[in-house]
């Protein structure tokens, strides 16, 4: 029901005109992510589990994404949006009949974990294409504001002790995703991590030093990506008379100096990481950090190569 309610809060306060959107790799069209949403329960859970016919009868000619190429999606003749709102609850419905009829076993749990976390990813996807497309942040029910945060800089490192790494997720857990499949042990050499994110007012000395005009910096596939994008900055930062801004959904906001930077992609990453000095954490590096940062200070290393 939460996620349903997530899901339709991300249309909802939007007029029709706000629904078409623009082809662009990052987009989709907004009703056909609403109708994906419940074309995955309509297959994956009503279908699978009882065999139900559709119940949008051409709703595989519109919704799957497996068999409709990204860019073909804006030449579907969509239902409008009373048709898709329809559809989704109509699923939904089903869906909750069904499970009011008998107790799920361990494989149909699978299946409804894994449409709910489905729905969850689209909602991050809405909430991502709304920023994108410089719309208002959706009015999410139970969602929090974001506090005004005083706090300051947190530099410095914390050194990790190397060792053998458990790296995936184990067979007890209720629902993982494939690509989680299976944990496995790695081996890690001590390292180095810093305390804390990178912070805005990190990436914009970065910036300010002219760190996105100086190819020495940059990888040569980041660089190309770099003169293809005309990028001399985070996408959604601009200059403003008092420093820089940034857009956050519809709003012009100054830069926040200690808050994590956000939207930058690898290549943009890893320039500031030459810039200065560091390097970025393996997958490995990082679980491993993120899982010791709330044990006790037994499992920090005394010493470690600085790595990061």
């Amino acid at each position: 029901d939460e996620a349903y309610e997530r899901t339709l809060a991300c249309v909802g306060d939007l007029h029709d005109a706000q629904l078409d959107v623009p082809l662009r790799e990052v987009l989709n069209p907004l009703r056909w992510e609403l109708g994906h949403c419940a074309f995955f329960y309509d297959v994956f859970v009503l279908g699978v589990l009882g065999g139900a016919p559709l119940q949008m009868a051409r709703a595989a000619d519109l919704y799957d994404s497996f068999g409709i190429a990204h860019d073909d999606r804006w030449g579907l003749d969509l239902p409008g949006r009373a048709a898709t709102l329809d559809y989704l609850a109509r699923v939904r419905d089903a869906v909750v009949e069904r499970l009011a009829r008998s107790e799920p076993g361990p494989a149909e749990t699978y299946l409804h974990l894994l449409a709910l976390v489905h729905s969850d990813m689209h909602v991050e996807a809405f909430t991502y294409m709304r920023q994108t497309l410089g719309y208002p942040a959706p009015p999410l029910p139970g969602a929090q504001p974001a506090l005004a945060s005083g706090a300051g800089a947190l530099p410095g490192d914390v050194a990790i002790d190397g060792g053998r790494w458990m790296l995936g997720a184990t067979r007890e857990a209720p629902f993982v995703f494939d690509n989680e499949k299976w944990a496995h042990e790695v081996e890690l050499a001590p390292f180095r991590i810093a305390r804390a994110p990178v912070t805005q007012s990190e990436f914009a000395s970065f910036v300010d030093a002219g760190g996105y005009l100086d190819a020495r910096l940059w990888s040569r596939a980041g660089w190309q990506w770099r003169q293809r994008a005309g990028a001399l900055h985070p996408i959604y930062w601009q200059r403003g008379d008092g420093g820089w801004l940034r857009r956050d959904f519809d709003r012009m906001l100054p830069l926040e100096p200690h808050r994590p930077i956000v939207h930058v992609n690898w290549h943009e990453a890893q320039a500031w990481c030459r810039w200065a000095q560091r390097r970025l954490p393996t997958e490995a590096e990082w679980e491993r950090a993120a899982a010791t940062a709330g044990g006790s200070r037994s499992n920090w290393a005394r010493s470690a190569p600085r790595s990061m």
